[in-house]
């Protein structure tokens, strides 16, 4: 155990949480939408919010950053649009950035897959959050959804990396993902979407079945399934990973977490250097 505060992360429902490490206090994919709301995803198409968030944007602690996996109204709403804070840097694709820029939100932070960005914090802490691949679509369709990205968080001490957390982002399992585990090792945390996302027929974000192919392939100490049941084009629900996760023997690597409920993990020294 190091002198760092644990990991906690509060799931405030889709794809919303609120992850603090290290002194820094994080918020992913603000979706503040309630139940009956509609989140617009381009094209003419939205889909009917089915439940509410536990917490409303009034309540989030004070932040650090937000990360945003990409440009969808489940991901970043109205609501996030409207009320948090123009000042907040936001770590995302270079695709949303120049959206929120225009927007208002000038600390809005592109990043190409594999860039890195630094926050820096007290007494030599450090945040790095490095671009992953994620792909929202397959084929042709790729072009009808916005660039999405999965995102590394590095919580450091020094020279020492002391947790790290991989968000998935809206993808599907692709070739591209392979190169997670390569070049990123020793993910203690995973943190991912399913749902099982069907817009026009096509399937857009991990169902049970893929989500099970993802844990084998990131292999993370633990993973913590979100973005599951909250929209009406969500069509695998969460039992469908579950079920495969328990006939797979490795229950003992996944926390399921309501909304409103927060997953603490302890934070242990990783032993390469940063």
């Amino acid at each position: 155990m190091t002198d760092m505060d644990d990991v906690s992360v509060f799931f405030v429902g889709t794809a919303t949480t609120v992850i603090r490490c290290g002194g820094f206090t994080l918020l992913t994919d603000p979706n503040f939408l309630h139940r009956g709301q509609r989140a617009y995803l381009g094209h003419g198409l939205s889909s009917r919010r089915r439940t509410d968030p536990a917490i409303d944007v009034d309540e989030l602690p004070a932040l650090d950053a937000v990360v945003l996996s990409h440009m969808h109204g489940d991901h970043w709403d109205r609501v996030a649009r409207r009320r948090l804070d123009r000042d907040l840097p936001i770590i995302t694709t270079r695709h949303a950035a120049r959206r929120l820029v225009r927007q208002g939100f000038g600390r809005a932070r592109g990043m190409d897959t594999w860039q890195q960005h630094l926050i820096r914090g007290d007494g030599g802490r450090t945040l790095r959050i490095t671009a992953l691949p994620a792909r929202h679509a397959r084929g042709p369709a790729r072009a009808l959804l916005p660039p999405v990205m999965g995102s590394l968080l590095e919580f450091c001490r020094g020279d020492r990396v002391n947790l790290r957390l991989y968000i998935s982002g809206d993808t599907l399992m692709v070739p591209q993902l392979a190169e997670i585990p390569r070049r990123c090792p020793g993910i203690d945390l995973g943190i991912v979407h399913l749902g099982g996302t069907r817009i026009l027929g096509m399937l857009v974000t991990m169902d049970g079945r893929e989500g099970m192919d993802w844990l084998r392939l990131i292999d993370p100490g633990i993973a913590v399934p979100i973005h599951y049941d909250d929209y009406e084009v969500f069509t695998s629900p969460l039992d469908d990973f579950r079920r495969r996760v328990e006939q797979a023997g490795l229950s003992d690597r996944v926390r399921y977490v309501a909304r409103g409920e927060t997953v603490r993990l302890p934070v242990v020294a990783a032993a390469a250097p940063v």
